[in-house]
């Protein structure tokens, strides 16, 4: 099973999901129809997810608050916050689960500042594992390159909601429905070339721009559009109202590549068979 569709406040769900997104070019309901019962079995999301002590059928967050809460569920909030790396104790693993490799260097007391280094230069790590490794050395004034993407999120403010899409450098994408509704893409061949596609259109800007100083504002206001960089030298945006950010010469290009990617997503989603659940 390659897709994971999440309820919003759950890991588990079955029947249909309507997709309406507010990307440009996205028109109409995706009708996901997902059979049976979707679970993260054998799933790295699962594993990451554990490992910060949200299992599967959790509904209570992780350690404190989600900085936004733009849903209706404790558990979409916490896997949207999740996106932006900018709590690091969000990460830290619960008392009774089994701590992995990326959380044993992000905690080490003290930290193992050459270990940091691997962890961060290695691309088959998850993108958002990396940043964390990357924030580290930045706040212990260590020495790292600059530039280095390794993740792009999408949010566009509706009406009803707020769409969001996240895409990083291992090829994993996250996208979060304005319904609160939550599908998980990880190792899938078929949109890796869109995942690097999207990276790739956003690399420009994030060559032309800089880190934000100060903290993760909230998110777009109704008819706005938000993209966030998750980069090696720190987190950089751009936001407008989508009209006009759909004519800007590097925003547009990334949102239209963005664009892409969700179609890919919900047309693989739609694909994907029911899972045993034995």
């Amino acid at each position: 099973m390659r897709c994971r569709a999440l309820n919003s406040s759950a890991a588990r769900i079955g029947g249909r999901l309507e997709y309406r997104s507010g990307f440009p070019g996205v028109r109409g309901d995706y009708a996901v129809r997902l059979e049976g019962t979707l679970q993260f079995r054998g799933s790295v999301f699962r594993k990451f997810l554990s490992a910060i002590g949200f299992g599967a059928g959790a509904g209570s967050v992780v350690s404190g608050k989600p900085p936004y809460v733009p849903y209706g569920s404790d558990g979409t909030n916490v896997i949207y916050n999740l996106l932006f790396c900018d709590d690091l104790a969000s990460f830290k693993p619960k008392p009774d689960a089994k701590i992995v490799p990326w959380q044993t260097t992000l905690f080490a007391e003290p930290l193992d500042f050459a270990a940091l280094e691997l962890l961060a230069s290695d691309a088959s790590q998850e993108g958002r594992s990396r940043y964390l490794a990357y924030t580290l050395l930045r706040n212990a004034d260590k020495p790292i390159p600059d530039k280095i993407l390794l993740g792009v999120i999408v949010e566009v403010g509706l009406a009803d909601g707020l769409d969001v899409l996240a895409a990083f450098s291992e090829g994993g994408v996250r996208y979060i429905n304005k319904t609160g509704k939550v599908a998980v893409f990880e190792g899938v061949p078929e949109i890796r070339p869109v995942v690097q596609a999207v990276l790739d259109a956003a690399q420009p800007i994030v060559g032309r721009t800089g880190p934000w100083p100060g903290a993760r504002l909230a998110p777009p206001r109704v008819g706005n559009i938000r993209i966030t960089f998750l980069v090696s030298d720190g987190l950089y945006f751009g936001q407008g109202p989508m009209t006009q950010m759909q004519q800007e010469s590097m925003a547009a290009p990334l949102i239209q590549k963005a664009t892409v990617l969700l179609q890919a997503v919900v047309a693989l989603a739609g694909k994907s068979p029911a899972p045993s659940v034995a």
